[in-house]
């Protein structure tokens, strides 16, 4: 019975303390709001030139992730920091959103 307890509790403690899931955002939205993301990512989310990332298809949670980083100075880059200074956390899911659902392609 101890074993059974102690495997619940362990069980309890993983399940709680596991990443909260991203709160998928809405592809349309995103969509509306992408047009600047697109000037540097491309029109369908595939870059241009080889320095800029291709964000179609990316993992929804991978951008949320990204975006929020450089919004809050956790990540890096001067230009990125500028363009997602201003964003909301509903802004960027709903970019999460739209770009992980094109296709890399």
């Amino acid at each position: 019975m101890k074993r059974i307890m102690s495997l619940c509790v362990i069980a309890a403690t993983v399940a709680f303390s596991a990443p909260q899931t991203v709160i998928a955002g809405d592809a349309a939205a995103g969509k509306e709001k992408a047009s600047l993301c697109m000037t540097c990512h491309g029109v369908n989310g595939i870059s241009t030139t080889p320095l800029v990332p291709n964000l179609a298809g990316q993992k929804e949670a991978y951008i949320v992730k990204a975006l929020t980083d450089f919004r809050d100075g956790k990540r890096d880059s001067a230009i990125m920091r500028s363009m997602a200074a201003n964003l909301s956390d509903d802004d960027i899911a709903n970019l999460a959103a739209f770009f992980s659902s094109l296709s890399p392609k």
